[in-house]
């Protein structure tokens, strides 16, 4: 077997063909089902002229639908490219220009938005459209259904471990931009994770960790609540269960509601969902608490465990959650540039300190000399990840030679995180250099000032960024938004802060909002959080 997403997904296919791959309310599709929708997709495609290495835009909410629509275009050996189905038309003309977009895949609701930008997208020569409920068409487009009924399957295909896997960037540190990775690097190094330490990583080690928890009837059900269009979603939520021979739920996520996500976990008993740190966890444990307190508590005995990367997940939260579920929390540091490090937390091993994560072995910390940060030295330095790193950024090279590096002879990823070595060897996070704030010589991480301010009983949530100063450059702002049924005492917030804060680190305002803006897949807006604060001082 071919470490090659097509490839893993129809070996599973032909494992396990009448088992759940997919579950979207009503509508289950077995591994067979999945696979034959997926080769009449690739058959669409190919006759639409696209050939190994197309790009196929996926602009759409969760759904089965877009699930077998990036099947298919693994399946005519093309690159599928998420689209963040929040832009509006300028941004999505960047994008599907940037990515040389020759399909896409689209909810017809968004229609209109494709329609005021095809004419500068030469290079999009198929438009499939997804049946959403709405009224949205466009003029020649084709529908996803017709697609498949239209066509017979496409052969398997000779397929290629160098074959491109793209996941473009959410744009939080400039326009986005596509991480390019080797299929086969990516789907060995995402495949192996869940195959146990002492499993082969191999094809073979695959198949029978596939057919053992079928045998066992413990095939993992894996519930994204966050977006397929940004990776936590993606990976941690559909990669990681069907390369066990696991099922997908997903759910039409334009709006998050807690009650909902725990009642589809008890109905469709899910086993595993992933989720973007507190910014999803803490209305799940506020959901918990409201049950419980109405007489109604959920049903959690299905869950074995929670997944989730890209944001700050606190400890008070995770120990909130573990009041209710006997669960493994995987707090995953990482990136769409590769995986750092991770921290594991049950019942009978509590949490620890919040931004606590223990290595990787491909992980290291340097400094600007590219000198290894030593344990326990108190030096701050940017973290690498040496593991299976992408090939680059799609069509900026320059921007790769930056952050794809080679250190005595090994290869990095330098994502743009910092942090410490704790003496243990552990990292000790700061955050992204990219907000990085500069007050009066000293560097202010706004994730370590956010994680004191939310620790705050009246604080839900916080996002810290700089404002000039004349006098130190940067003045670092808070802007945050209070918890339900409370009222936030700004001098009573900073008050706490200080016990928890080096007075450089403190924040000189905390200015109140409704609600903290954060993308949908619970990443900070720092650019809505500084024109507010800026606002606040003008």
């Amino acid at each position: 077997m071919k470490w090659h997403f097509a490839e893993v997904f129809e070996t599973v296919a032909d494992l396990v063909p009448e088992s759940p791959a997919l579950i979207n309310g009503d509508v289950r599709r077995s591994w067979r089902e999945y696979e034959d929708r997926a080769a009449r997709i690739a058959a669409g495609l190919a006759a639409a002229g696209l050939r190994p290495d197309s790009k196929v835009g996926l602009y759409g909410y969760n759904s089965n639908e877009y699930l077998e629509a990036q099947f298919g275009v693994f399946k005519v050996r093309a690159v599928p490219v998420n689209v963040n189905y929040r832009y509006v038309e300028h941004e999505l003309l960047y994008l599907l220009d940037n990515a040389d977009a020759e399909a896409i895949v689209f909810d017809a609701q968004f229609a209109p938005r494709l329609a005021a930008i095809r004419d500068q997208l030469p290079k999009l020569k198929l438009f499939i459209q997804l049946d959403d409920g709405s009224d949205g068409h466009l003029p020649g487009a084709v529908s996803f259904e017709s697609l498949i009924s239209g066509h017979d399957r496409l052969p398997r295909q000779d397929y290629s471990e160098d074959d491109i896997y793209m996941l473009y960037t959410g744009g939080t540190t400039g326009m986005p931009k596509g991480v390019m990775y080797r299929q086969g690097d990516f789907t060995l190094g995402l495949g192996a994770a869940g195959l146990g330490p002492d499993a082969p990583r191999t094809g073979e080690g695959l198949k029978a960790a596939v057919l053992a928890l079928k045998a066992d009837g413990a095939s993992p059900v894996s519930l994204a609540a966050c977006p397929l269009m940004h990776g936590t979603g993606l990976w941690l939520g559909v990669f990681t269960a069907h390369f066990l021979g696991g099922a997908a739920v997903t759910f039409r996520n334009e709006h998050f509601d807690p009650d909902f996500l725990w009642s589809l976990i008890a109905r469709e008993k899910v086993s595993s969902v992933a989720i973007v740190g507190d910014a999803f966890a803490k209305p799940m444990l506020a959901a918990l608490r409201r049950a419980q307190a109405a007489g109604t508590p959920h049903d959690v005995s299905s869950l074995k465990q929670i997944i989730s990367s890209g944001v700050m997940f606190s400890t008070e939260v995770k120990r909130g959650l573990l009041e209710f579920a006997d669960i493994m929390i995987l707090d995953a540091m990482g990136s769409t540039e590769g995986s750092m490090g991770s921290s594991v937390v049950s019942r009978d091993l509590p949490p620890g300190d919040t931004a606590r994560f223990v290595r990787n072995p491909t992980t290291k910390v340097f400094n600007e000399q590219d000198q290894e940060v030593q344990p326990g030295s108190d030096e701050i330095g940017m973290i690498a990840n040496g593991g299976f790193a992408p090939i680059g950024y799609f069509k900026d090279p320059e921007k790769s030679a930056r952050t794809f590096r080679v250190i005595d002879g090994q290869r990095y990823s330098f994502p743009g995180d910092f942090a410490k070595v704790a003496a243990d060897g552990s990292l000790i996070l700061l955050g992204r250099g990219s907000v990085c704030i500069n007050t009066g010589g000293e560097k202010v991480f706004p994730e370590e000032v956010e994680e004191a301010l939310k620790a705050h009983d009246s604080v839900w949530d916080a996002l810290v960024v700089g404002v000039p100063d004349e006098r130190f450059g940067e003045r670092v702002t808070a802007v945050v938004s209070a918890r339900p049924g409370h009222v936030i005492d700004e001098p009573a917030v900073i008050a706490f802060a200080r016990h928890r804060l080096a007075g450089y680190k403190m924040p000189r305002r905390v200015i109140v909002v409704d609600t903290v803006r954060r993308a949908a897949n619970g990443k900070a807006d720092y650019k809505w959080a500084k024109d507010t604060a800026l606002q606040d001082i003008t």
